[in-house]
C-alpha cells in the first residue's frame, strides 16, 4: 500500500520533503501545483508527478491521500481549507499564517475534518532534544535564552511585513517551539523591534527583535533574533537550571554542570523522521506525529503575539487557549 501525496507549492521547502518522500518505499508523489508552472513542472520531473498550476484542480482530480502544503506565509489559509474540505490528511510547512486568526481558522476546520494533520517543526525530532530532557528531568528551569541571528533568505516577499510576518514568525518559530517543549507555555510577553533591513522599501520587517517572556512555569525567557548578518551565525536555545546549564541547536547539544563540559552531536534525520511519522500516522502504522496542527498553533500564536507587542509597544498576554486569542 502506497501513500499517494500532493505538493502544493514547488520551492526549495518542497523540493526537499519531495527528496525525503522519494526515499520512502511506501509513498508516490502522484502530483505538484504550484501558480508558476515552469517550477512545478521541474519538481514534478524529478518525481514522476503530474503538474498543476492550480491546487484546486488537483484536489479535483482526487486520488491524493495526504497533501503538503509548503507555500509562503502569506499564501496560507485557503489553501489548507480546500485540502481538508476534501477529506485529505495534511503537512503544512511552518509557519502556519502571517497572523493567528487565519491559523485559528484552519485548525477549526481541521477538528472537525478529523483528519490526521502534521506540522514541520522538526526540531521535536532532535535526539539532543530528548538528552535534554533526560539532564533536566528533576530541575527546573528557571532562564530559557533564545536566539535566530542569520542573514535575509534569497526570497523576495521575506523581507515585506505583508510577506512574511517578519523574522520571529517566519524563522525564530523555531526556537519558540524548542522552548515550549523544553520550558512550557507561556504567559505574558514584551518585544521592541528596532530597524529595518538596509535598502528596504516602506513596510519591510524589523532587523532586529529582542522580547522577554514570562513563562506560566515561573521561568524568565528571552529571544533575540537579527537578519543583519550575511550569514546564519547561530540558532538555538539556552536553558539554565540549578547546577546546569544546556544548549540545543539543531546540530548539538552542549551541557555544563561545573564538574565538566559534554557535547552531544545530533545524527541529522530530524527532517527524515517527521516526514516518516506524518506517512506512517496517514497510512495508519504509527502514531507518532509530534505536532499537529493544533499544537503547532500554540507555537504560532506565542510568535505572533511577539510581534505584536513588538510593533505597538506593549506586554501581549499569551492565553492558555488558542481559541482564546486575537488577531
Amino acid at each position: 500500500m502506497k501513500c499517494r501525496i500532493g505538493i502544493v507549492g514547488a520551492g526549495n521547502v518542497a523540493a526537499r520533503h519531495a527528496q525525503v518522500l522519494g526515499g520512502f518505499p511506501d509513498v508516490r508523489i502522484a502530483a505538484v501545483a504550484d501558480t508558476d508552472t515552469a517550477r512545478a513542472a521541474r519538481l514534478a520531473g524529478r518525481c514522476g508527478a503530474a503538474v498543476y498550476g492550480d491546487h484546486k484542480a488537483m484536489l479535483q482530480d482526487g486520488g491524493l491521500d495526504a497533501v503538503y502544503v509548503c507555500v509562503p506565509p502569506f499564501a496560507h489559509g485557503p489553501i489548507e481549507l480546500d485540502v481538508l474540505d476534501a477529506g485529505l490528511a495534511m503537512f503544512v510547512e511552518k509557519p502556519l499564517a502571517l497572523d493567528e486568526r487565519t491559523a485559528r481558522t484552519v485548525a477549526d476546520a481541521a477538528r472537525r475534518a478529523g483528519v490526521v494533520t502534521a506540522v514541520g517543526h522538526h526540531w521535536r525530532y532532535l535526539d539532543v532534544l530528548d538528552e535534554a530532557r533526560r539532564l533536566l528531568a528533576d530541575r527546573p528551569i528557571r532562564l530559557a535564552l533564545g536566539v535566530w541571528l542569520d542573514k535575509i533568505p534569497p526570497v523576495p516577499w521575506w523581507t515585506r511585513r505583508d510577506g512574511s510576518g517578519g523574522q520571529v514568525i517566519e524563522q525564530a518559530v523555531h526556537v519558540l517551539d524548542l522552548a515550549r517543549a523544553l520550558v512550557g507555555e507561556v504567559a505574558e510577553v514584551s518585544a521592541h523591534e528596532s530597524g529595518h533591513p538596509p535598502e528596504r522599501e516602506e513596510g519591510a520587517i524589523g532587523a532586529a527583535t529582542g522580547a522577554l517572556l514570562r513563562f506560566r512555569g515561573g521561568a524568565s525567557g528571552i529571544l533575540g533574533a537579527t537578519c543583519l548578518l550575511g550569514w546564519k551565525h547561530r540558532a538555538g536555545l539556552e536553558v539554565y537550571a540549578e547546577g546546569i546549564a544546556v544548549e540545543v541547536a539543531e546540530d548539538r547539544l552542549v551541557a555544563d554542570t561545573g564538574d565538566g563540559r559534554v557535547e552531544v552531536t545530533d545524527p541529522g534525520d530530524a527532517k527524515r523522521r517527521v516526514d516518516r511519522a506524518f506517512v506512517d500516522a496517514v497510512l495508519g502504522r504509527g502514531d507518532d506525529v509530534r505536532v499537529p496542527y493544533e499544537e503547532a498553533l500554540r507555537t504560532h500564536r506565542l510568535a505572533c503575539a511577539i510581534a505584536r507587542a513588538a510593533t505597538t509597544g506593549e506586554p501581549v498576554a499569551v492565553p492558555d487557549e488558542p481559541g482564546d486569542g486575537h488577531g
